[in-house]
């Protein structure tokens, strides 16, 4: 028989199974998503043949289910020719290793929350607030998608200021008006304190920010990256346990400069919390 022969010789599913390393349920899934049809389906016994020229299609779809890679995202790989593959292939994989780093980071977090650490090297203390008028804007949204948010919202707003000829009079800092992980959305709040008058536009709103007295700790540009930025919060939510002060209000964020040429350890925004 030649090479011909060979690849287009038809196949059971169970031969076709132990050729491509592959489970008859996993065929009978791609089949139906549409990531490897059989060659051939007899119309009578609904038996399904396949060739070894198909063999290669099918490694490669359990070989990239070995990476974890969603059904989805493979089926829209193999609709690119090589190179296009490549780099889809490369930049799945690149998310990957970013969110093995997030994980690793959050399991060194853990740790130290487990044992007690990691808190300790805050300085908190307490400051009053005055009224403020606020520029703002609010979301729900989940983890993944706040900081693209967080630097969106307030680019607009900052814009709309600037369009009124408004000058912003204090630090522009985030409300978290409710968790904000994997499973929870906030809902989060972006405000820019300015004085003056201003029609907001779409989202927009104005309110008043009443005066208020919050314990607060400030942190660098470094300690401001997930999850590092959870032991400022726990930091200061132990300070103000100990001090016997309740929380009154929403955690926040303030941020008193602009991450623009910062170096890691340079003092970047306080992590904050009204109390009384």
């Amino acid at each position: 028989m030649n090479e011909q022969a060979v690849l287009h010789e038809q196949l059971t599913i169970s031969a076709f199974a132990r050729e491509s390393r592959l489970t008859v349920k996993a065929l009978r899934l791609y089949d139906a998503l549409g990531l490897l049809h059989p060659a051939i389906k007899d119309p009578s016994s609904h038996y399904r043949y396949y060739t070894r020229a198909q063999l290669r299609r099918a490694r490669l779809i359990g070989l990239l289910r070995q990476l974890d890679m969603p059904l989805t995202h493979i089926a829209a790989m193999l609709h690119l020719d090589a190179p296009g593959a490549v780099g889809s292939l490369r930049a799945y994989w690149a998310d990957q290793e970013q969110q093995h780093a997030d994980q690793r980071n959050l399991v060194q977090y853990l740790a130290g929350y487990l044992l007690g650490e990691g808190a300790s090297m805050y300085t908190v203390t307490v400051r009053d607030v005055p009224q403020q008028q606020v520029l703002t804007v609010q979301r729900t949204l989940f983890a993944a998608e706040l900081p693209a948010y967080i630097e969106a919202a307030e680019r607009a707003l900052f814009e709309r200021l600037a369009r009124a000829g408004q000058a912003q009079s204090g630090p522009a800092f985030v409300i978290y008006h409710g968790q904000v992980n994997e499973d929870s959305d906030g809902p989060v709040e972006v405000c820019v304190p300015f004085d003056g008058a201003i029609a907001p536009e779409g989202e927009q709103r104005l309110r008043l920010e009443g005066a208020h007295r919050e314990a607060f700790t400030t942190i660098t540009l470094a300690q401001c990256a997930f999850p590092e930025i959870l032991n400022a919060y726990d930091a200061v939510h132990a300070w103000m346990m100990a001090q016997g002060l309740r929380p009154v209000g929403a955690p926040r964020e303030v941020y008193f400069t602009s991450p623009a040429g910062l170096a890691p350890d340079d003092a970047f925004c306080d992590v904050a919390w009204p109390v009384q």
